[in-house]
């Protein structure tokens, strides 16, 4: 990426809502492949559990591996809307493959190539879609409002599919088969406000780096790597308590019934925070607004700890909090990896906005790999089973959803307190 020369431009809000949009729908197609198919093909279509679970971790690391190839494929291609108008049909086929299959031999071949279509389709979506919001302005804290607008989309369309399955039909199979229908049209009609009414990036010289050349530059942007460590730490630390909540919310809290509730306070507030966000990084700095938000999630975790059962209240506050937080780490690290790429600039011409965020991207998906790999293991090594409330395992539940987290959360945060001023 590059801005040198170019006079910054503040957007309006019609442009803002209409790049933001398409995040909606790439939000609500991500979120069913985490949440509703390892039940679907587990459970309602019979395939075994290790079978799904393998399936799945395979198909996830193929995909982040590919993402660095995308990023500069696109960066030599440098036609951000057409390549997202390419993916998106590719998306669509393959969530309707994968979400309401119309073939009798589903399995984990199945599974496999659904799952791979869908990848292919997301990534080279979004690789183009980060990349082009970080074209989209080179005044600095523009960048956050266009982040920003982005992520409340997204959110909201995490939300909608979150709710959506159990409202369309009383049935997990039937539920998501309608979702993957809806999906069509929604991804339609955003698709067409963004890519027609939103405003494209600059005109660049496409990239004609090799690949190693391209990751060899990019890795060598000193920024990018402490920004990106930074990134991963605080990642892996907000993670963890996404992958346990569901498991402290019945076992310590023994409040199953009402899980969706607190989900939905946690994603809402996450929304109705990222004004906060943008205007407090336009205040005080990007970096220092984030250290703020990183404080507010430890102290909100450490509360986490000292719950127990039936505290439904103290916990809705919690998930409000840590929402407030989430907004922030949706909102500002974008926004300042736009910042380290637009430095790194060299010429006018220069297009390496795809290599950033392709690798951007690897480092997200491997965030939520290792939170399940350290989390799930920790929590049995600690004696927790699902259902039993063991005193142990259930302490033990407490403390890997709780402070594991947070010690992650501080690391970042000295992290970033020590390298903010080469940010």
């Amino acid at each position: 990426m590059n801005t040198v020369g170019i006079q910054p431009r503040t957007l309006s809000w019609r442009d803002l809502s209409a790049y933001g949009l398409l995040g909606l729908p790439l939000a609500f197609a991500a979120l069913p492949i985490y949440v509703h198919v390892p039940k679907l093909y587990g459970d309602t279509l019979g395939l075994s559990l290790s079978v799904v679970g393998a399936v799945l971790l395979a198909t996830r690391l193929l995909d982040a591996l590919v993402d660095p190839l995308l990023g500069w494929w696109s960066d030599r291609i440098d036609r951000r809307k057409r390549l997202i108008a390419l993916a998106l049909p590719v998306l669509a086929i393959g969530m309707l493959g994968l979400l309401a299959p119309r073939v009798e031999w589903v399995g984990a071949v199945w599974l496999g190539v659904t799952l791979t279509v869908v990848y292919l389709g997301f990534s080279l979506a979004q690789v183009n879609y980060y990349a082009w919001g970080a074209e989209l302005s080179s005044a600095v804290d523009e960048r956050t409002r266009i982040t920003a607008w982005r992520e409340g989309f997204a959110l909201l369309g995490v939300v909608a599919a979150s709710a959506l399955p159990a409202l369309l039909a009383p049935e997990l199979a039937q539920g998501v088969g309608r979702l993957a229908w809806l999906f069509l049209p929604l991804l339609a009609v955003t698709a067409a406000i963004t890519l027609l009414r939103a405003p494209g990036s600059r005109a660049v010289r496409p990239q004609r780096a090799s690949l190693l050349a391209a990751m060899a530059a990019t890795l060598g942007n000193r920024a990018f790597i402490r920004l990106l460590a930074v990134f991963a730490l605080n990642g892996i630390a907000s993670a963890i308590p996404a992958t346990l909540v569901l498991f402290f919310v019945a076992d310590v809290l023994q409040l199953e019934s009402v899980a969706g509730l607190f989900l939905a306070i946690y994603f809402i507030a996450g929304v109705a925070a990222l004004p906060l966000w943008v205007a407090l990084s336009t205040r005080i700095g990007k970096s220092s607004a984030w250290l703020v938000s990183m404080g507010l999630a430890c102290l909100v975790f450490v509360w986490a700890f000292l719950l127990g059962p039936g505290e439904m209240l103290a916990f809705a506050l919690i998930c409000a909090l840590s929402g407030v937080a989430l907004g922030a780490d949706l909102a500002l690290p974008p926004s300042m990896l736009a910042d380290v790429m637009d430095r790194d600039a060299r010429s006018a011409a220069d297009a390496k906005s795809g290599a950033y965020f392709g690798l951007w991207n690897l480092v997200t998906k491997l965030n939520l790999a290792l939170a399940a790999g350290i989390a799930l293991p920790l929590i049995s090594l600690l004696g927790y089973l699902p259902g039993t409330r063991d005193a142990q395992g259930v302490a033990g539940l407490s403390l890997v959803y709780a402070l594991v987290p947070t010690g992650l959360k501080l690391l970042a945060a000295a992290l970033l307190s020590r390298w903010m001023r080469r940010l």
